[in-house]
């Protein structure tokens, strides 16, 4: 296989899958998205305030909820719930907290096995919460495929095989006929196995979260961006557009958005994320790929895809190149970029020669909230009162529980297993300012893509990242 084997530039036959399709995302787009609730317009008092209406914090605020019945709760969120990377995302609900076990094992090897054990039985509390409160999310506990497409992911995949079932990973090794026999395509070249991985529908698991809320009395305020955060002796204060939240305390859930706390804003950076969704496949397309137990797919190299079908049978492939735009830019313009559809329609065509002459119904974009460790982190700021939540680098669908309940734990001053993690306790470093910023994203991006021509090794400006605990691997 050619040492670049994914196409670099857009084809006809990919420019022909993505050109008729709806520029929104698919998730968003259905029926069953619920009336905008409305703007906040006044001064309400709460217990706890949240602020963001994205996974995290509709975690937050049912757990909140959960915990303390008696506790008033206002959440509010700047557009529409699920409207940013919570209704844009694969629907890939990992038991992982540390963006994979690799990166896991490197930033916080000693406490592994206890963060291995931790994210497993967050998501057994997702899936009983989805029970509990009647919540449809099309839940699918398939699990999760990291394709080999060379031989040298291959031999990666078995060196984090052999490191994490040495720690407790539940994990399976499948080589290249094991892995085509769960796979049809002729790009496989061997495969790695989690269980531990639940497919779900991200905006029917969003808007189902803010009905529970709201059924247990937390008040919602879409519409409703906090413009200033303060303190004093009594809570914290926010100031909106219309209105104002006194609160005892509060739990910032922003994601990508510009930090609320000053000097939070040079330890995340937004880059963007592409997608597709595809007409439904008929029964025999379905069937040629051999993709009989639904599990989440992602290719293993520096630059990946992730894949995996709906209830529906529709085929997401989305993920790649993950563009930065100078000074943080994260204007929605950025969102349409139909070259990035075009590349990504050729490599689902690539993968799956067979399903040649499909089109998508719909293509995005959105921004992640990355941070240079690639995993989530927590900061307390107005005197303890706030504790923000955010950095989650394209893996937050399930992780976002297990932060939502941490930062509860440290805005109410409780000290629990959670809150002892030295996961939890530091902070990634931060990023550079501009235009430092800007030429180091730049320069580690093309080294990436370098990266795979030769073999996966990285060179000398990847491995200096890597000594200094800035270095960046899908």
């Amino acid at each position: 296989m050619s040492p670049r084997p994914w196409a670099e530039q857009p084809t006809e036959r990919g420019i022909d899958l993505v050109a008729r399709a709806a520029a929104r995302p698919y998730w968003l787009d259905r029926d069953l998205r619920p009336a905008p609730r409305p703007r906040l317009a006044d001064e309400v008092t709460a217990d706890l305030l949240v602020i963001g209406g994205g996974f995290t914090g509709l975690w937050t605020a049912v757990q909140a909820a959960e915990r303390d019945p008696s506790r008033s709760v206002v959440l509010v969120e700047r557009d529409r719930i699920a409207e940013h990377a919570s209704g844009r995302n694969g629907g890939f609900c990992a038991a992982s907290l540390t963006h994979g076990i690799p990166n896991g094992i490197s930033r916080f090897g000693d406490e592994m096995p206890a963060l291995l054990r931790m994210g497993r039985e967050t998501l057994d509390a997702i899936e009983a919460t989805l029970d509990r409160l009647g919540i449809d999310a099309d839940a699918e506990r398939t699990g999760e495929l990291d394709l080999a497409i060379t031989d040298w992911q291959f031999e990666a995949l078995a060196e984090t095989f052999e490191a994490g079932t040495a720690i407790g990973a539940h994990l399976d090794l499948l080589d290249e006929d094991a892995a085509r026999e769960r796979v049809d395509s002729p790009m496989v070249r061997g495969a790695l196995y989690d269980p531990d991985v639940m497919m779900i529908d991200p905006a029917r698991l969003a808007f189902g979260l803010a009905d529970a809320a709201e059924r247990l009395g937390v008040r919602i305020f879409e519409g409703t961006e906090v413009l200033e955060l303060t303190s004093d002796g009594e809570g914290v204060r926010a100031r909106t557009g219309y209105g104002q939240v006194r609160a005892e305390r509060g739990v910032v859930a922003t994601s990508a958005s510009r930090a609320l706390v000053r000097r939070l804003r040079l330890y995340t950076v937004p880059v963007w994320d592409y997608a597709l969704m595809t007409e439904p496949l008929t029964d025999d397309q379905l069937s040629s790929l051999g993709w009989s137990g639904r599990e989440g797919l992602a290719d293993s190299g520096p630059r990946f895809h992730y894949f995996r079908l709906t209830a529906d049978n529709r085929l997401l492939w989305g993920g790649w190149d993950a563009p930065y735009h100078f000074g943080s830019d994260d204007d929605p313009r950025h969102e349409r970029r139909p070259e990035e559809w075009a590349l990504l329609g050729e490599h689902l065509l690539q993968m799956f020669p067979q399903l040649e002459g499909i089109h998508a119904t719909h293509t995005w974009g959105g921004v992640i909230d990355t941070c240079s460790r690639f995993c989530a982190f927590w900061d307390s700021s107005h005197r303890g009162r706030v504790v923000t939540s955010v950095g989650f680098t394209g893996l937050g669908v399930g992780a976002s529980h297990f932060a939502a309940a941490t930062a509860l734990d440290l805005v109410d001053g409780l000290r629990t297993e959670r809150t002892e993690l030295d996961m939890v306790r530091r902070k990634p470093l931060p990023f550079p300012p501009e235009p430092i910023r800007w030429l180091g994203i730049t320069l580690t991006r093309r080294e990436i893509a370098r990266s795979e021509l030769r073999g996966g090794r990285r060179g000398p400006w990847l491995s200096l990242l890597d000594r200094t605990g800035l270095g960046f691997d899908s």
